[in-house]
């Protein structure tokens, strides 16, 4: 037994070389804080166990002596080690099952519960980790443009041509914005990243399938994209045992403080309803030298018109619940206000895809 507890502990701490397998796991870059009145089981590290080795450690006896079984051991472990990035978007503690509320959540959990507040969320299609989740009473109505995204007309248009019409705007078409995205993210290859406002998966299934990433977080405000979402993934037989998909607000983001190693947010900043407070929530999640890559349209291509549009521009803003932005100089000044640096960009027509790092 000893032998199979050293060969599950060998294998964890090993990074398997990209182009190993279908079957790799990368190990998970980071483990939530543990909180002593929290109730969360911690290890002398001070990193929370995942319920698959709170089980092993605690038996002795029983186990099947073979390489097989410890290898699933350490496979089991790792998923759900991944899921510890997972946080209240109300206190921003750490996720914990709520089946025995202190170990850390489960590919099979239903429910989990924060680990601070007690607050309770549910996972149907996906995770829903919204601030006013659960309520009965209460309901808010975001800017027109969220508003129009969680349609279910416009969700199953988005990627049946609703997208494909950016190219009109300067956006390369799908694969080569994916390419792109690939080149600036690369520092990040075998890390988590998360992609923002991920309307229909069209991106999120493209890095599952890339397997450059330990674990693909799939997010978005709208109920009806994650759905969507849901059902492309089901249609192209992709394994979720490295997606997650999550439902929450850009501007509050529930993942633990400094756990992300890379974001995507593609032909989105436009739409969200505060692109400082999002930015801000990005740069707090990203692990120092993360990476923030994301697109959007810039005003600027008709010089002439510039000073209108600085005039009309938060009357435009307001009604259409969209934001114009004139330049690319901010976007860069956003990214430096929220403590993102080396900012480098492309354009071409109204197009723009830029990348930011977390200051170290």
């Amino acid at each position: 037994m000893a032998a199979v507890r050293s060969a599950a502990i060998s294998a964890a701490a090993v990074v398997a070389p990209r182009g190993f397998g279908r079957r790799r796991r990368l190990v998970p870059c980071f483990a939530a804080p543990a909180r002593g009145a929290s109730g969360v089981t911690a290890s002398a590290s001070g990193k929370m166990l995942p319920r698959s080795a709170l089980h092993a450690s605690a038996s002795t006896t029983g186990a099947p002596d073979s390489d097989e079984a410890a290898a699933f051991l350490v496979q089991e472990s790792l998923v759900e080690a991944e899921l510890s990035k997972l946080a209240c978007p109300i206190c921003y503690y750490p996720l914990v099952s709520s089946i025995d509320h202190q170990s850390a959540p489960s590919k099979s959990d239903s429910t989990l519960e924060c680990s601070t507040c007690k607050k309770l969320f549910s996972k149907d299609d996906y995770w829903d980790l919204t601030v006013a989740v659960g309520s009965t009473e209460y309901s808010e109505t975001m800017p027109a443009a969220t508003e129009l995204f969680r349609t279910q007309l416009v969700s199953f248009l988005y990627e049946r041509g609703w997208r494909q019409n950016f190219i009109w705007g300067g956006f390369p078409g799908l694969e080569k914005e994916f390419e792109m995205a690939k080149d600036y993210l690369k520092p990040k290859s075998g890390g988590i990243i998360i992609d923002a406002s991920c309307g229909s998966g069209l991106f999120s299934r493209l890095f599952v399938k890339s397997e450059l990433y330990c674990l693909v977080v799939a997010l978005d405000f709208s109920e009806n994209m994650l759905k969507q979402c849901k059902e492309f993934i089901k249609q192209e037989n992709i394994s979720d045992e490295r997606l997650v998909l999550v439902r929450a607000d850009i501007s509050r983001l529930p993942f633990v403080s400094g756990s992300i190693d890379a974001l995507h947010a593609g032909a989105a900043i436009h739409c969200w309803p505060s692109p400082a407070c999002a930015v801000a929530e990005i740069s707090r999640v990203l692990r120092p030298g993360g990476v923030f890559v994301g697109s959007t349209f810039i005003a600027d291509v008709l010089p002439p018109v510039i000073p209108l549009l600085r005039i009309g521009r938060p009357y435009i803003d307001q009604i259409t619940g969209n934001n114009t932005f004139l330049s690319e100089l901010e976007l860069e000044d956003l990214c430096s206000a929220c403590g993102l640096v080396n900012f480098t960009f492309v354009r071409n027509g109204f197009y723009i895809m830029f990348s930011a790092t977390k200051a170290s």
